[in-house]
C-alpha cells in the first residue's frame, strides 16, 4: 500500500508503532519496521545513554527505517535531540511540548519530523514550524490524552493542514484504519495493540489485562491536574481517582515510577496505561501478524460497496467470526 506516508518515511505499510514510554524500545520496534510498518523508540525520561544503546540496538535488528519519540519535557531532551541527529535516526515524532528549538537540527541532519499533536490549531503551528507531517491523536488512546475524539479531531486537522496526517486512538484493526483513511487520513499510530504483541517487553500479567478488557474498563486519571492519562482500572487507578475527589490534584500519584512498575508486572499498583480500543485486543501475536491481519481485514472491506458495506454490518455475527482473516 502507498500513500504520502509511506513515501515520506519510506516505509511499506502506512502503520507507525506509538511511542510508549518504557514500552517501545529496541526490539519491539525493529518487529514493527521488519513488518512493514514504523517502529519507534520511546525516549519518555530515559537518559540518553540508555537512548543510544537501543537505537544501536534497533538498527543491528533491521535495516529498515526506525523512529524515536522525544518528550519535549524530558530532562534530558537537550542532550537526546541533538544525539537524534547525530545518529540519524530517520523519523522522530514528539509530543508534551513544541519541538521548534530542535526541528532546524533534524532537518538538517535528513530526519522527518512528525509531531504528535490534540487540535488542528497546534497542527497548524507545527506546518509552520516544518513538520513533516502530523499524528493526530485522539483521546480515546492509552497514556496522555487531549480532548478530542478521532472521530471529530482527524477530519478537523486535515482542513487545517496541507502536509499528511497520522491517525491515532482507537484503531486495533482493519475496521478502523478504513476508518481513519475515510476521515482524511493517510497512515495510522496503534500503540495499545502492539502491547499484546509477543515482541513487547512488558509483563505478561499487562498483557493478560489488555487481552481481557471490556470497553468499560479504561479510566481517566489526571483532568483535574490538567495532564488526563487513560489507564485501566485497577486499584491504584482508583485510588488516584479517589484522591482527585478530595483534592482536586493527585499528581505525586501519578508519578513516581507509576507505568514502570506496571511495565515490571504490577498491574495492581502500577498504571497500566492503554487505550478504549484495548476490548477488541482478543489475542496476544507477532508485530508481523498484527500487521498482517490489518491489511487482510482491509482488503476483505475496501471492495464492497457502501450497499455491501451495510448489507455485511448487519450481519452481526461478521465481527465475532473470522471475518476479514
Amino acid at each position: 500500500m502507498e500513500t504520502r506516508v509511506t513515501r515520506l518515511l519510506g516505509i511499506e505499510k502506512p502503520v507507525l508503532q506509538g511511542g510508549m514510554a518504557w514500552v517501545s524500545e529496541g526490539r519491539l520496534a525493529a518487529a514493527v519496521s521488519n513488518a512493514g510498518g514504523l517502529g519507534i523508540i520511546a525516549c519518555g525520561a530515559a537518559q540518553p545513554e540508555w537512548v543510544e544503546e537501543q537505537v544501536r540496538l534497533v538498527r543491528s535488528l533491521t535495516d529498515k527505517p526506525i523512529g524515536c519519540n522525544v518528550m519535549m519535557m524530558s530532562p534530558y531532551v537537550a542532550q537526546i535531540a541533538p544525539m537524534l541527529a547525530e545518529l540519524k535516526v530517520d523519523v522522530i515524532t514528539t509530543g508534551a511540548g513544541s519541538p521548534s528549538d530542535y526541528v532546524p537540527i533534524w532537518k538538517e541532519a535528513g530526519c522527518k519530523v512528525v509531531p504528535v499533536i490534540p487540535s488542528a490549531a497546534l497542527a497548524k503551528r507545527m506546518e509552520r514550524i516544518g513538520a513533516d507531517a502530523v499524528v493526530a491523536e485522539g483521546c480515546e488512546s492509552g497514556g496522555h490524552i487531549g480532548e478530542l475524539t478521532t472521530m471529530a479531531l482527524i477530519p478537523a486537522v486535515c482542513e487545517a493542514v496541507s502536509i499528511p496526517v497520522i491517525a491515532a486512538g482507537g484503531i486495533a484493526d482493519g475496521r478502523g484504519l478504513l476508518a481513519a483513511f475515510a476521515l482524511g487520513a493517510e497512515g495510522v499510530q496503534m500503540g495499545t495493540r502492539f502491547l499484546a504483541s509477543e515482541e513487547c517487553r512488558v509483563a505478561q500479567a499487562y498483557k493478560d489485562k489488555v487481552v481481557a478488557a471490556k470497553d468499560s474498563d479504561t479510566i481517566v486519571t489526571g483532568r483535574a491536574g490538567g495532564h488526563p492519562v487513560r489507564q485501566l482500572k485497577n486499584a491504584f487507578a482508583r485510588k488516584v481517582k479517589a484522591a482527585e475527589s478530595e483534592s482536586g490534584v493527585a499528581e505525586e500519584l501519578v508519578l513516581a515510577g507509576s507505568l514502570r512498575r506496571a511495565v515490571e508486572g504490577d498491574v495492581t499498583g502500577g498504571s497500566m496505561m492503554a487505550g478504549q480500543i484495548a476490548c477488541l485486543v482478543k489475542d496476544q501475536k507477532t508485530c508481523k501478524q498484527i500487521i498482517d491481519d490489518l491489511f487482510a481485514q482491509v482488503e476483505a472491506w475496501s471492495g464492497l460497496s457502501l450497499q455491501q458495506m451495510a448489507n455485511r454490518n448487519a450481519d452481526r455475527s461478521w465481527f465475532c467470526g473470522e471475518g476479514g482473516e
